[in-house]
């Protein structure tokens, strides 16, 4: 549509429309290699972004301006890259712009978005916008906000004041610009989802003195042919005929119902070394004419000499349709928000907070110590996502001043309330209270877990619309083990994740026990399994050490785990 002017109403005539929208790029390969390599996957779904504006300057002398949108991308490290123009709208001061930007939203990353607005010269209306020197155009303002700034509003709308790059924000000088509205729309096949239920006949045992336990991963093949896990399976103990609870697969997230799957099957070692019993391959298409024939797929064996073993065990698809279901934006819209909360290890093992090789240690050049970085990358995300930024605030393993070692104990020092405000809040509580709590020990869990899960269950009760996200910090081997697991799941019930982040060098093999994603569902001393998994575990030198985003790591299976909740109480946005 380059070269396109007409004269459609006056303000809706167009140049330069482009109907082909950009996404983002430059995603961390590294975060992705590591995520995955652990099972765990982002959530992400295509928006489209349109725009309009009212009461822009009027640039021209003989006639309105003639706006266009100019649309960037600002990393963490501050570098800025153009993703994609609007068309210019010829001869309107409130224009609203037809190309929208289509852009991969993810949860687990803060996704900084600049706007710059243009007036075109009319000498340059027969040039294509991607080919406009942005320079030789008069600037009508500007303004930025975080993609997840928009997606949280109930109509996921988000008016924002143009001002000029020199203008400071806060000036009561600023002149008046006009305002850019930004409206964001989550592409439908982002909501469209396959459930299938499957099951094995004739499984082989594994096992020398019982019978397997067979779980399943789904994983997608990329054109590199690497399989790219995107689902697993409960493990069932002791059974070579197993038959799955349902899984659901996004239609996007795998690519296409064309897309070739590879489905393994495992049996489920507790030192996480699985034995692989069998696997198939088909596509959900594929899937889908299992089931309506009635038919079961036999699982093969890969061989040293590239010829598959067949294998008389048989994969079958007992159910499977397609459905649109209530999507983490839907529920955004309709009023949800994520409470963050935060609870830090103060035990003696993290060393004395006065000296460098501490862990507590607050370093005057600014450099943020682990613990604090954690805090603010992981808050950095979430706050956007809690309309209040009223936040919980514990503390585990000190004595209080005169007093006995507590295993929570608020943050801020008062003995009526958790709450501290911002993440700047949850900062100053902490470098305040290190001066002020003997470090002590031993490391329990199960007291701000439990402290945690009651603000979740009376929010419940009141039907607030509230997911709670506990973020706990620490250095060493919990020595509540079987009190935290039956904690844990008493809170599986609940609307409540729970991130932990192990520092330090720490041996933090019990901490994996923890998350399900590395083993089992959590199981209670009375013998209760937990209702879903809701911990999500990652040692800090994992990720620091490879440059990896320790937010992107910890988050990337929130949206997942609020989701199972929402669905498994037929919890509805009600949008």
């Amino acid at each position: 549509m380059g070269n396109c002017c007409s004269d459609v109403s006056g303000s809706m005539a167009a140049v330069g429309g482009n109907a082909a929208s950009a996404a983002t790029g430059n995603q961390n390969e590294a975060v992705d290699i590591y995520l995955k390599s652990r099972g765990i996957h982002g959530f992400l779904s295509q928006i489209e972004l349109s725009f309009s504006a009212t009461n822009l300057r009027d640039r021209d002398v003989f006639s309105k301006s003639d706006p266009m949108v100019v649309v960037y991308i600002k990393e963490r490290d501050g570098a800025i890259t153009e993703v994609f123009r609007t068309e210019v709208v010829l001869n309107s001061l409130n224009p609203t712009w037809i190309t929208k930007y289509t852009i991969t939203y993810h949860f687990e990353v803060v996704q900084t978005l600049l706007f710059h607005v243009f007036d075109v010269d009319t000498q340059f209306h027969n040039v294509e916008v991607k080919m406009l020197k942005l320079e030789e155009q008069q600037s009508l303002g500007e303004a930025s906000c975080a993609l997840s700034e928009i997606v949280t509003k109930p109509n996921r709308s988000l008016t924002l004041d143009l001002v000029r790059r020199e203008e400071s924000v806060s000036s009561t000088h600023s002149q008046h610009r006009g305002k850019l509205t930004v409206h964001a729309e989550e592409c439908f096949s982002s909501k469209t989802t396959a459930e299938m239920t499957l099951k094995c006949l004739d499984l082989e045992s594994k096992d020398l003195f019982s019978k397997s336990d067979p779980f399943l991963v789904i994983s997608k093949l990329v054109e590199s042919g690497i399989p790219i896990p995107v689902c697993k399976t409960e493990v069932l103990k002791n059974d070579l005929n197993p038959t799955w609870k349902p899984v659901f697969l996004n239609i996007q997230q795998v690519g296409s119902k064309d897309n070739p799957l590879v489905i393994e099957c495992f049996d489920f070692n507790s030192n996480g070394k699985h034995d692989l019993i069998g696997k198939v391959q088909k596509s959900l298409a594929d899937l889908e004419k299992l089931h309506s024939g009635m038919e079961g797929e036999n699982l093969f064996l890969p061989t040293h000499d590239y010829q598959n073993k067949i294998l008389k065990s048989k994969l079958f698809v007992d159910k499977f349709s397609e459905n649109v279901q209530h999507t983490f934006l839907d529920y955004l819209a309709g009023g949800f928000e994520l409470n963050f909360m935060v609870a830090i290890d103060f035990t003696a093992s993290n060393g004395n907070p006065r000296l460098p090789d501490s862990l507590h240690y607050i370093d005057p050049s600014g450099r943020q110590n682990a613990y604090q970085k954690a805090i603010s990358e992981v808050g950095e995300v979430l706050q956007f996502y809690d309309t209040d930024k009223h936040f919980p605030a514990w503390g585990f393993g000190a004595r209080p001043i005169d007093g006995p070692v507590s295993h929570c104990f608020n943050l801020n020092g008062s003995s009526n309330y958790c709450e501290v405000e911002g993440i700047r809040g949850i900062m100053m509580a902490y470098t305040s209270a290190l001066f002020n709590v003997s470090l002590a020990g031993p490391t329990l869990f199960g007291h701000v877990i439990n402290r945690a899960a009651l603000i979740a269950s009376q929010s419940l009760a009141n039907e607030a619309r509230k997911y709670f996200v506990l973020l706990i910090i620490t250095d060493g081997v919990i020595t509540d083990l079987q009190e935290t697991k039956d904690a844990l799941v008493k809170a599986s019930d609940l609307p409540l994740s729970i991130l932990i982040v192990g520092v330090g060098g720490a041996d933090f093999k019990e901490m994996e026990i923890l998350d399900a994603d590395k083993g089992e569902r959590l199981e209670s001393s009375t013998g209760r399994v937990a209702s879903r998994d809701i911990v999500q575990f990652v040692p800090f030198r994992d990720v620091h050490s490879g440059e990896i985003s320790i937010v992107q790591a910890l988050l990337a299976e929130l949206p997942s785990q609020f989701l199972t909740y929402m669905r498994s109480r037929d919890i509805k946005p009600s949008t």
